[in-house]
């Protein structure tokens, strides 16, 4: 089964869920309208909460159920990866790969996302525009053929045994999921993963302490570094602004919601736009030649630990994407990607380009680290309850 029928659109979705075995009867089609939840994601006052779907609210039965599924290595084919595998806590739920790997060695075509804040998107992923739900985003690293990732398709009762075997699961599914009379179900373990996915949040950088009033909470460096970054001469915050520093949004005081792609000038192979045939964007799934190297913007929250950068991790640090931004598009002088990015015809308009003396370049960059979210990185709710338990 293509990847492509696993994630593109409900009607066809519908058909691959039902072609998927007895894993996939606890459904997880028809979660509905999205909602503001009762579930406490313990926020500060000015973070509004994320909104969920009616047919998956989000309760603490799930959320404890989802982290252990994350981290859990049985929802791999061979019992060697789980979600964390490609999203680690210590880098901000990102694998430091340009690409990541899945259990068969084969790479992914793009560079894993970081998760934080991910119940605050109304898109997944990096150029799909119609995989709209993390309920059904997970099924994409779970089941994906195109390349295999976690690898469990068609292996069914194979880890419906696994997992009831461990004696953790029976209870916690059924306190979870009453409704369903705790089956172990693809439905049941997606919508699990799903409501932990959505308490990961990253809202106590330097940067939020100082825009909520501590002002001795960013250096006069980053505050210049602010500066420079929100000025109509770098035009960063047009893409990277807002709740979650990007451009796709959504939340309980927006919930209609924000989307927008972009072409950065990575690429332009032919000069005439074209990206490479494996990544190119929006135009894989709308087939529109307008939207040829259009990717979804990342949030710049913990940026600074989230590296390598872009779509298909081509920019290993903050000072090559600063550079690839300074030059309005990436030149790339020799190879099978050879082209002048910054030539690109279907780039973005906020790509002029701009110039940066050395100590504005410092200043930017200190306001890039300012983004971190150090508790983020070692918050007891988001680690591997797999390790505590090993370590009692």
């Amino acid at each position: 089964m293509r990847l492509r029928q696993l994630i593109v659109g409900a009607a066809a979705g519908a058909v691959a869920f039902a072609a998927l075995g007895s894993l996939a009867q606890g459904g997880v089609a028809a979660l509905g309208d999205y909602v503001a939840g009762r579930f406490d994601y313990s926020l500060p006052a000015w973070i509004p909460a994320p909104l969920e779907p009616k047919g998956n609210p989000t309760t603490k039965a799930k959320v404890e159920l989802g982290r252990l599924l994350f981290y859990d290595k049985r929802l791999s084919r061979d019992g060697t990866m789980s979600c964390a595998s490609c999203h680690e806590q210590a880098r901000a739920f990102t694998d430091g790969r340009a690409t990541s790997v899945g259990v068969t060695g084969q790479h992914t075509p793009r560079n894993a996302m970081s998760i934080a804040n991910v119940g605050y998107l109304p898109v997944l992923t990096w150029a799909n525009p119609s995989l709209t739900s993390l309920e059904r985003q997970t099924l994409v690293p779970l089941l994906g053929a195109a390349p295999v990732e976690l690898g469990i398709a068609g292996r069914d009762d194979e880890v419906q045994a696994r997992l009831m075997a461990e004696p953790r699961y029976p209870p916690l599914f059924r306190k979870a999921f009453p409704e369903a009379r705790g089956e172990v179900s693809l439905g049941t373990i997606t919508r699990a993963i799903a409501a932990f996915e959505r308490t990961v949040i990253s809202v106590n950088s330097p940067y939020d302490r100082y825009r909520a009033g501590e002002t001795s909470a960013l250096s006069a460096e980053a505050q210049r570094g602010e500066a420079l970054f929100f000025s109509e001469r770098l035009e960063c915050h047009h893409c990277h602004s807002g709740l979650h520093m990007t451009d796709s949004v959504m939340h309980t005081r927006n919930p209609l919601g924000e989307v927008a792609y972009h072409n950065t000038g990575l690429y332009n192979l032919d000069g005439k736009g074209a990206y490479p045939a494996d990544n190119t964007g929006v135009a894989e799934i709308t087939g529109r030649s307008q939207d040829m190297g259009r990717f979804r913007t990342p949030s710049l929250r913990n940026v600074a630990v989230t590296a390598p950068y872009m779509h298909d991790g081509s920019i290993a640090t903050l000072d090559e994407a600063i550079d690839h931004y300074a030059a309005g598009g990436r030149t790339i002088a020799s190879g099978p990607y050879a082209g002048v990015g910054a030539a690109n015809p279907l780039k973005s308009s906020f790509l002029s380009g701009f110039t940066l003396t050395p100590q504005e370049r410092k200043e930017l960059i200190a306001f890039l680290n300012a983004l971190t979210d150090q508790g983020l990185l070692t918050d007891p709710r988001f680690s591997d309850p797999w390790r505590e338990q090993s370590n009692r």
